[in-house]
């Protein structure tokens, strides 16, 4: 269901003015245009009083897992945006927090004090300094109960199509076996996103993707100048020889989490910003492009407080964001999961400097080639599919010649198909 698509992270509270699934759902053709298949909700439901961070909370503290935060709406309100993205052709998913929840959730306010983790007094203890939330118990088995309970609600009630889990590998592997199994019972073609990056987690019958988090540190350094394209070489050859062929790795430059507590992709790669976005649509991958994105936001957007995203720079980032997710979704060679095509590297005159290499299948061929530097250069190529006439993303057909030298600026990229 989604080894062509991209994945859009939706932040619904600094989405518009009023912050609503209403208004958010204004925006809905705009993103089909732009090539988005997958719209992942930051947590909708209702976020805990009790030691609240700024004036609004976190996401991620829940009261209520069947409830949805007034804030944003209604539950009808969220039925209805759901619908119209199924209508457009768009799959949701809900983001899921199975590792903790507020002081005031229902849970605690019910007395199960025996679903939550206590210290040697008894008193239920918060995660890390994690303060605004309580840390569940999953050696409790009606606690696990009722968290696939509240998953199922959400599936049978408003027809999400899978969820984003949170910090799932703070959660027992064995849970997710048991919950994704009775959650693919329900609905056999479920997507289960899992924030972790551990093969484990990718085997049979569990996550369908999961986080590529130290191939995006990775672009991190090598745009501060630590690393370069012989590392990211290794990293994806290590990734293929570790996960299981089906597994999906969701790349990114940035997402809630990395803009807010780390910086934009421009705080943080600086002018390798747009080389490396583009170099997560063409290595094996299921993209990930977080609210703002494609308006170029530069600002570390507040978590617990309301700040509106700058949507002043959404022309110009459109037009780098539309080629590469329709790209993604119309070349069958950068298909993810079983039907991936693997990443064949090509030879050239400079390999230290240049990440250079090609993906094929049966049908289509891609061509990508990126100057992991900040200086210019002028690389030569050498390879059988290097030459004769090919698309060039953002350009239009233009011939390819093996063994003549290319120039390249600093950190430009070029991308080939047919």
């Amino acid at each position: 269901m989604f080894e062509n698509k991209t994945i859009y992270e939706v932040n619904i509270r600094q989405y518009t003015p009023e912050g609503t699934f209403a208004a958010f759902s204004e925006h809905l053709e705009r993103l089909r245009d732009l090539g988005v298949g997958v719209l992942w909700f930051m947590p909708i439901y209702p976020i805990g009083v009790p030691n609240r961070k700024g004036t609004l909370g976190s996401y991620y503290s829940i009261s209520d897992y069947k409830g949805v935060n007034p804030e944003f709406g209604t539950a009808d309100d969220f039925r209805a945006l759901v619908d119209k993205a199924h209508a457009m052709g768009m799959y949701v998913l809900l983001d899921m927090v199975c590792n903790h929840t507020a002081w005031d959730n229902v849970w605690l306010k019910e007395g199960h004090t025996d679903w939550y983790v206590t210290d040697r007094d008894g008193n239920v203890v918060s995660p890390f300094d994690w303060t605004d939330t309580a840390k569940l118990n999953y050696s409790n088995h009606y606690m696990r109960m009722a968290m696939i309970d509240a998953m199922e609600y959400w599936v049978t009630e408003f027809g999400v199509d899978g969820f984003r889990e949170d910090m799932a590998g703070l959660v027992p592997l064995d849970f997710w076996q048991q919950a994704i199994e009775h959650l693919r019972r329900l609905k056999p073609d479920i997507f289960m996103l899992g924030e972790v990056e551990d093969p484990a987690f990718d085997g049979d019958g569990l996550f369908d993707a999961t986080y590529a988090w130290e191939f995006g540190h990775l672009m991190e350094r090598v745009a501060g100048g630590r690393y370069g394209a012989d590392e990211l070489r290794a990293r994806l050859d290590y990734e293929r020889d570790t996960f299981p062929s089906r597994a999906g790795r969701l790349r990114f430059t940035s997402n809630h989490d990395e803009n807010s507590w780390s910086g934009s992709e421009y705080e943080r790669m600086g002018d390798a910003a747009h080389a490396m976005a583009a170099l997560t649509f063409v290595v094996p991958s299921i993209p990930l492009i977080y609210s703002g994105q494609e308006a170029g936001e530069r600002r570390r957007i507040e978590f617990f407080d309301k700040d509106l995203i700058d949507w002043s720079g959404l022309e110009g980032m459109t037009a780098f964001y539309r080629p590469l997710c329709r790209l993604k979704s119309s070349l069958s060679a950068l298909r993810s999961g079983t039907e991936c095509a693997p990443v064949e590297y090509i030879s050239s005159s400079q390999p230290e400097n240049v990440l250079a290499f090609k993906r094929k299948d049966g049908t289509s061929t891609l061509i990508a080639v990126f100057n992991m530097t900040p200086y210019h250069i002028q690389p030569a190529f050498y390879d059988d599919d290097y030459t004769g006439t090919y698309n060039k993303l953002w350009h239009g057909p233009t011939e390819l010649y093996g063994g003549r030298y290319d120039p390249f600026a600093p950190w430009e990229f070029k991308i080939y198909y047919k």
